[in-house]
């Protein structure tokens, strides 16, 4: 009996995980001017003077209409660091008016 019990407890808490774990990823937006652009990555510098660089595997949607020195506004997931390496997904590039 006891065994049964464990095993149940056990099965709901990897269910509980794994639903938790998929959850849809917050996504937020940042305005800034592209310094750079090669074929992995991209830099923007936000208002503040501050340069952020964000890696992609598949080119994000609406970058293909940018150029270095435009604003833009990038949508994304993850976290963003003025050191540490971009952990996310782009998801858009939008040029600014």
């Amino acid at each position: 009996m006891m065994k049964k019990l464990m095993t149940i407890v056990i099965s709901t808490m990897l269910c509980v995980a794994l639903f938790a774990g998929c959850g849809q990823a917050e996504e937020k937006e940042l305005t800034g001017t592209i310094d750079e652009i090669k074929d992995f990555m991209f830099v923007i510098t936000d208002e503040n003077d501050t340069p952020y660089s964000f890696t992609f595997e598949e080119k994000p949607e609406g970058l293909e209409n940018v150029s270095e020195g435009d604003t833009v506004i990038v949508k994304y997931t993850g976290t963003i660091s003025e050191v540490d390496p971009f952990e996310g997904e782009v998801i858009s590039v939008e040029k600014t008016e």
